[in-house]
């Protein structure tokens, strides 16, 4: 990575492997989304097994001392629209993708790169939002 973001968000995967990356791919400041915070608790509720639930809880509630989430507001709302549209454009379906659709539209309202373990995820949207993969 040639110069690192002074600003970026997390999508889901990345903040739940935060322990495994090198910091320097990371922005400075990471953010996450209220869309990030949702699956977390999501993740909770149907953890199979006491450690599971466990580790997942450790891991949301470190999530919501550590970070002021960015809301998914009007002008995600909009941007959503615009990427559930490049979806389709790249013959993909936007329905299974929703969630990361949600945050890589506040990413992208905000003019701040998404960080994630999954670029797949987000093909087609390379014109609206900056992906960075790690």
């Amino acid at each position: 990575m040639a110069d690192r973001h002074e600003s970026g968000v997390l999508d889901t995967c990345t903040y739940i492997d935060l322990g495994l990356l090198d910091p320097a791919v990371l922005p400075e400041i990471p953010e996450l989304t209220a869309i990030t915070l949702a699956e977390l608790h999501q993740g909770v509720a149907m953890a199979k097994d006491a450690a599971s639930r466990a580790a997942r809880t450790e891991k949301l509630g470190a999530a919501i001392g550590e970070f002021e989430p960015l809301p998914f507001d009007g002008q995600a709302a909009a941007r959503f629209g615009t990427l559930v549209a490049l979806a389709l454009e790249a013959n993909r379906n936007p329905k299974p993708r929703r969630l990361d659709l949600m945050v890589a539209a506040i990413a992208s309202a905000r003019g701040l790169p998404l960080y994630t373990r999954s670029a797949k995820d987000f093909a087609g949207l390379e014109g609206m939002v900056e992906i960075v993969e790690v």
